[in-house]
């Protein structure tokens, strides 16, 4: 079967001379290996060697020797396995194609440090007892004006049919997709080409700011890969046509952040879903995996929320939840259930920013849903208008807290394993160091001459 996938794409791409293998680290940036097309029955059939210290390079790209999966295994490598279903074209080289890796241990076992393992573990769960997550991902993202940068403070862009620089918020304003109308049209035609569902593009709530949302899929894993690979078509696209793209959190300190919003149901056995009810606020099942939602939330901010800037998106009346709360179609909740028909009720999960990891988020969703039917919790009611005068922020709001309450939770080392838990921390513990290393300019101006 995996031959017959190769020999149909190289087949229907006889011009792609190079195939990009990608295997996404602890922030999900893709690492990897370029190939030549030749050899791509043989990867598919042996797999391919990279060292295990992927899943410990930190976000500047430097391993994390804290976590024990560097040279204190001599930085071995170990065998990823190509997955053949992820094979596809890159429309924006056309001499290339693309396909996803996933690590394996000596023995053959799936790798405890990779997060699409961590993620199908998880998934797992829910199999064993005939439930399937059916679930999708949005993503919110900037496009900046590139000869901004040089200057180290990125500017929103210069629209390019009128010419003007983007100001003021002009949510869903679809003048704003027509003036982007070659970056938007290049980007769907690009996730066509990939097989990514992509199927609505809006604009946001800050300028330069859009989110594409992704169709729902019953796979999880597969859920991630759209989104990390859409990342990764939007970044290309839009350089080739004179932005940069970005998901950082919180470009700017006045506008909104950038959010990953998972939407997630579970069907049965005979696909019916089994968070419908009778009413909005669906069913008996919906609400224990609101609570263990609830539950498990300050446990799993270090995955929502897993840098510095991350936090700096939790500010009251942006769209960013800042508390244990849910509502029913009300976007100032944590946990959002959306207005549609009955048979389509699903939890809207609001927390994560747009640089967490798709698979570690998805991973900590599905853990807090699973921990809420099998401690069958109960949810508090439903929030009713504007949470944020009603409830005071008390989600973690800072990394070195959000840290603490994630190397200690049980629910994590049951659920991503003892072994993920360290590395993952380690990680993070050191990226946090070093950005506490660094004196910044405001310090300069407010301390230097008044001491």
């Amino acid at each position: 079967m995996s031959k017959a996938i190769a020999d149909t794409f190289l087949a229907r791409h006889p011009k792609i001379e190079h195939i990009d293998l990608l295997l996404p680290d602890l922030n999900a940036v893709p690492r990897g290996k370029r190939i030549r097309a030749q050899d791509l029955h043989k990867i598919i059939a042996d797999g391919i060697l990279l060292p295990a210290s992927v899943f410990a390079l930190d976000i500047t790209g430097e391993t994390v020797e804290e976590t024990g999966i560097g040279i204190d295994i001599g930085d071995m490598d170990l065998p990823c396995n190509a997955r053949p279903e992820t094979l596809v074209p890159v429309p924006w080289q056309p001499h290339c194609g693309q396909m996803m890796l996933e690590m394996v241990d000596e023995d053959a076992n799936p790798y405890f440090g990779d997060p699409r393992t961590v993620l199908r573990n998880i998934t797992q769960r829910f199999h064993a007892r005939g439930l399937k997550p059916v679930t999708a991902v949005e993503l919110e993202f900037y496009l900046f004006d590139t000869t901004s940068l040089a200057q180290g403070e990125p500017l929103p862009p210069i629209a390019p049919k009128s010419g003007i620089r983007d100001e003021g918020t002009q949510v869903y304003a679809i003048d704003n997709i027509s003036e982007y109308e070659d970056f938007v049209t290049q980007v769907m035609e690009a996730t066509r080409q990939q097989g990514l569902p992509a199927d609505a593009v809006v604009a946001e709530y800050a300028p330069g700011q859009f989110e594409v949302n992704l169709h729902h899929v019953d796979d999880p894993v597969a859920a991630c890969d759209h989104a990390v690979l859409l990342k990764r078509v939007i970044r290309q696209v839009a350089r080739r046509c004179g932005f940069m793209a970005s998901f950082m959190a919180k470009p700017y300190i006045d506008n909104a952040g950038c959010g990953t919003h998972v939407h997630v149901s579970l069907n049965d056995e005979n696909g019916e879903n089994v968070f419908a009810g009778d009413d909005e606020e669906g069913s008996p099942l919906l609400r224990q995996a609101i609570a263990g939602l609830l539950e498990t939330m300050d446990e799993s901010m270090a995955l929502f929320a897993g840098n510095p800037n991350s936090f700096r998106r939790f500010s009251p009346n942006m769209y960013v939840p800042c508390s244990h709360v849910w509502g029913v179609n009300n976007r100032s909740t944590a946990l959002r259930i959306p207005a549609g028909p009955l048979s389509a009720t699903r939890i809207e999960h609001r927390v994560a920013g747009a640089d967490a990891n798709p698979y570690l988020v998805m991973a900590a969703v599905l853990m807090g849903i699973d921990v809420g039917l099998v401690e069958q919790l109960t949810a508090p009611p439903p929030v009713e208008g504007n949470a944020y005068e009603q409830f005071p922020p008390d989600v973690p709001d800072n990394l070195r807290d959000a840290l603490r309450i994630f190397e200690k939770s049980p629910y994590i080392a049951d659920y991503f394993g003892e072994q993920f838990q360290h590395i993952y921390t380690q990680n993070k513990w050191s990226e946090l160091y070093k950005f506490e290393q660094q004196i910044t300019p405001l310090e300069f101006q407010w301390y230097l001459t008044q001491f």
